[in-house]
């Protein structure tokens, strides 16, 4: 499980940004599943609340998505 992330902030070319952009979706894709898991194994008020979190995160996610999309829309 990660403890620590740094990602460099500044101006990125569209490719980088589009990169990072992935990584990023990917990256919260994945702790998103681990946490539904984290939810069903705990039950009652807590896996309720950490279900909605996740739709959340889904919908956060989803919107990364189109970014990305719309960036290699864009960049065609």
């Amino acid at each position: 499980m990660d403890t620590y992330h740094h990602h460099e902030l500044g101006s990125h070319s569209r490719e980088e940004a589009q990169a990072l952009l992935q990584y990023m979706a990917d990256h919260t894709r994945h702790h998103n599943e681990e946490l539904q898991e984290i939810a069903r194994s705990l039950g009652g008020e807590a896996e309720e609340l950490i279900t909605a979190a996740c739709s959340s995160f889904a919908a956060g996610i989803e919107k990364l998505d189109a970014a990305l999309a719309a960036l290699k829309t864009a960049g065609e």
